[in-house]
């Protein structure tokens, strides 16, 4: 506990290190199933006018709601600046493309999720895609959330769990213990960006328990649907 609490204290660096090969280790090593599974949770999440992306990294989430019109305008937080500029040149050439409509708006910024620089109640949804893990302390960030949210306005949150199935828990504790990081040291040339994956995901609480998280932040209409035999979850949750 006390070396992942470590590295999360340096999350910003980790991300920057393994930023280039990050997009592709994320759809190789997942089968492209994380596209679906942000693709289901911009479905779920409410249409904003602007939009705060905490985590926002590559852009991907970020992407999804643009192309699904749930958002005008997003502003993205993150604590690596390398997978920032590498969301910024996917949003541009998407616009370039005609694939985004160039009239949206997506601004990347420099910033911790647990001390946003961000006034009350500013934006109309916020959403966090496989980012809360990384916080070092998960109460302050979702409470961070909820006072920049507007009254009314919900929280959506995808995020990696555990699956209750023995059999399938078996396979996921093997892959995530010994594949993943061998693949990701491979190709990232970094030797603890994915092992911290692994021990990250098994030292967070999911479900339940994260919904009671969101409870104690002030949420309300708290809901939770596990994805792909639950190897991860969408929460969605409302401030009154």
């Amino acid at each position: 506990m006390r070396r992942i609490m470590e590295e999360k204290q340096n999350i910003g660096g980790l991300f920057d290190r393994i930023a280039k090969t990050y997009d592709g280790l994320n759809h190789g090593l997942s089968l492209n199933i994380d596209r679906l599974w942000r693709r289901k949770t911009v479905a779920k999440m409410q249409s904003s006018e602007h939009v705060l992306d905490v985590a926002i990294g590559t852009a991907d989430l970020t992407i999804e709601m643009l192309r699904q019109g749930k958002a005008v305008r997003v502003t993205g937080l993150d604590l690596s600046k390398e997978m920032m500029a590498i969301g910024e040149r996917k949003v541009e050439q998407l616009k370039r493309k005609g694939t985004l409509d160039k009239n949206s708006e997506v601004s990347f910024l420099y910033g911790n999720a647990q001390q946003m620089p961000f006034a009350d109640e500013t934006f109309g949804a916020v959403t966090c895609a496989f980012g809360c893990r990384n916080f070092s302390d998960l109460d302050a960030g979702l409470k961070e959330m909820f006072r920049v949210l507007r009254p009314g306005g919900q929280v959506t949150i995808l995020e990696f769990s555990y699956p209750k199935n023995p059999v399938i828990r078996a396979l996921y504790d093997f892959y995530f213990t010994h594949l993943l990081p061998f693949i990701g040291r491979l190709v990232s040339r970094d030797k603890t960006a994915y092992t911290y994956l692994n021990r990250s995901v098994k030292g967070f609480v999911w479900g339940e328990a994260f919904v009671q998280h969101l409870k104690d932040a002030g949420f309300i209409q708290e809901h939770f649907e596990p994805l792909t035999f639950g190897i991860a979850t969408i929460y969605t949750a409302r401030k009154v």
